[in-house]
């Protein structure tokens, strides 16, 4: 298996019941380290940008709006199959169908206020890395 980097940025919902260290723990006992990370607010503008790949979607607006209601904290995960792994410990999207003892079964509001994201590929954990960081920010 190769070593790989994804993005997770942990949403609104989390950051203010302040989960973050909570959460943080889950990815490290599952095997990925951070790399790189920061909290920030997103702009409407840049929430857009980043979520442009949903926009004909019927959820769009509400989820840019969900993501510019509070501060994320966005960060890189790296360890072997980071990818899969970040999504094994991140569980299913809606909530009600994550396994137990998942970020998302255990710390989910609904399946908008979800806790977390992370990228769905290798591909796409690469654009969206560079989305927030740049190489320099990186710490291996």
């Amino acid at each position: 298996m190769a070593i790989e980097r994804t993005l997770s940025i942990i949403k609104p919902d989390a950051t203010r019941r302040n989960l973050t260290g909570a959460i943080n723990d889950r990815f490290e006992r599952g095997g990925l380290r951070i790399v790189a990370q920061k909290r920030l607010r997103l702009s409407q503008e840049t929430a857009e940008r980043f979520y442009a790949v949903h926009a004909e979607r019927p959820f769009y607006r509400s989820l840019v709006s969900f993501m510019v209601s509070g501060p994320v904290v966005v960060q890189v995960l790296e360890g072997e199959s980071a990818v899969a792994k970040n999504r094994e410990v991140m569980g299913a999207t809606d909530p009600a169908k994550a396994a137990a003892g998942t970020i998302r079964k255990d710390f989910a509001e609904s399946i908008e206020a979800n806790s977390v994201h992370g990228s769905d590929s290798p591909e796409n954990a690469a654009q969206e890395i560079a989305f927030f960081f740049a190489g320099t920010e990186i710490c291996p």
